[in-house]
């Protein structure tokens, strides 16, 4: 199929790795779309949205972004609800860079590693469009997956963490094999997911191998006794 690809971009491990890999199959992505979704979201990634346009600048792809103000999400009365409204909003963004590209969208590309409720919405997306839809990591292994990412290059932050077994001290982790191991053993003992895929824990990958310059944070770590995040004071381009 011919025009551009389309990448869902979070600046977390999943989408910075199904980007890596659209690159590196040789796919045009001419565009990053980041959705801001505010406070929560069933459908995607919430913490440290807002740096990803330093993250693009070192990619060196143009990025798109959805504002909280335009989601009107809220009012929705359950989860499913709520994941219809905030799909209906990422299915315009792409119906109208279908129609600001010159050769319109080819398809989009996806981070999702288990999430039905995500996936499924966004083939529907994909359906009504037109458009194909690239997911490299769909039901890939979360140990073999999480140990390509870390000897490709990938360095991952650990930014927000909720779920038994992971503490204060896992905020501002690197994803390195110490944490691997021992997600491993989290997994076996508290059901843990390897990845987060369960919202156990979020990431920002701030250095990668299709990045030019890394990204540099400086933060401060909010505990409130069983879950906790990082705010971010400051970051820059090294």
């Amino acid at each position: 199929m011919t025009g551009a690809w389309v990448s869902l971009f979070s600046g977390g491990k999943d989408s910075s790795w199904a980007l890596y890999r659209a690159m590196e199959d040789g796919l045009r992505v001419e565009r990053l779309l980041t959705v801001h979704p505010g406070d929560d979201s069933y459908m995607y990634h919430v913490p440290a949205t807002e740096l990803t346009p330093l993250v693009a600048e070192s990619i060196g792809i143009p990025l798109v972004a959805v504002e909280p103000g335009t989601l009107g999400a809220a009012s929705a009365v359950d989860a499913s609800a709520q994941g219809d409204a905030e799909a209906e909003h990422l299915e315009a963004a792409l119906a109208a860079l279908d129609d600001d590209l010159s050769d319109g969208v080819a398809g989009v590309i996806v981070g999702a590693v288990e999430s039905e409720f995500q996936t499924s919405r966004i083939e529907r997306i994909c359906d009504r469009l037109g458009i194909d839809l690239y997911a490299p990591i769909w039901r890939a292994d979360p140990s073999a997956l999480a140990r390509r990412m870390v000897d490709a290059g990938f360095e991952i932050t650990i930014v927000q963490v909720a779920a038994h077994g992971l503490d204060e001290s896992w905020l501002g982790r690197p994803i390195d094999e110490a944490a691997i191991a021992e997600l491993e053993r989290l997994n076996e003992t508290y059901g843990v997911h390897v990845l987060g895929e369960g919202g156990e824990f979020e990431t920002l990958v701030t250095d990668a191998p299709h990045m030019d310059r890394s990204l540099g944070i400086e933060y401060e770590s909010v505990w409130d006794g069983t879950r906790g995040w990082i705010e971010i004071e400051d970051a820059w381009l090294e």
